[in-house]
């Protein structure tokens, strides 16, 4: 069972994207994610470990579970009791530098896609401590992507946590946290890349004793 909710709320002159998953039974988990112009600036993660295995009965509860997680999100940005900072809008889509001939924004195209780069794919496992070498590049053309926000986590582990960071200017980044206790029956370790509309992302899934990822 695979339920979720989108929803884009407008607060000012941002408009905050909200997105609630159910990351399905073998993970138990209630995810909701905001967005705001291709970055992540909140997550709140419930699992629903206490409803399994699944009747009739208890998906309704899941589902009113998902309504609530989400609802209460979007209720919060709206209300400002979720603070949220924006990230600031491109000189190209500010308010006070827009002309008043919209035309010339009539034939823009579509944000180019990133693409990602595990660059220690043989060794950023040691023990329990993840080591991840992340280049970030155009996928158009590869180069580099300076400032793009390079978040990591783990699917299915007991305590969801998502760690980020930037890239530098040669499109590098490194993050290093302690593996988390897998908890569902098919954990992935996810790597997304975001900056202004262009968005990449790896997935791989883990083993018991995890393998070399390959892209």
């Amino acid at each position: 069972m695979l339920f979720g909710h989108n929803t884009d709320v407008k607060v000012g002159e941002s408009i905050y994207h909200v997105q609630t998953e159910d990351r399905g039974t073998a993970n138990a988990l209630i995810d909701t994610t905001v967005y705001c112009r291709g970055r992540v600036l909140h997550r709140r993660t419930n699992n629903y470990i206490d409803l399994l295995p699944l009747d009739p009965e208890r998906e309704a509860l899941v589902r009113k579970r998902i309504d609530d997680q989400h609802r209460g999100v979007t209720e919060e940005i709206r209300s400002g009791a979720l603070h949220l900072v924006p990230p600031p809008l491109p000189v190209n889509e500010n308010p006070a530098a827009k002309k008043p001939d919209s035309a010339a924004h009539s034939n823009a195209s579509p944000a180019p896609p990133l693409a990602l780069e595990l660059m220690n794919a043989k060794n950023w496992l040691a023990g329990k401590r993840a080591n991840l070498h992340i280049a970030v590049r155009k996928k158009q053309n590869g180069e580099a992507i300076a400032g793009a926000l390079v978040t990591a986590r783990i699917d299915g582990a007991a305590d969801v946590t998502e760690f980020s960071t930037e890239t530098a200017a040669d499109g590098q980044a490194q993050l290093e946290f302690e593996m988390p206790k897998l908890a569902g029956a098919e954990p992935a370790l996810v790597i997304e890349a975001s900056q202004a509309d262009s968005k990449g992302q790896l997935k791989f899934q883990l083993k018991a004793r995890p393998r070399v990822p390959t892209a």
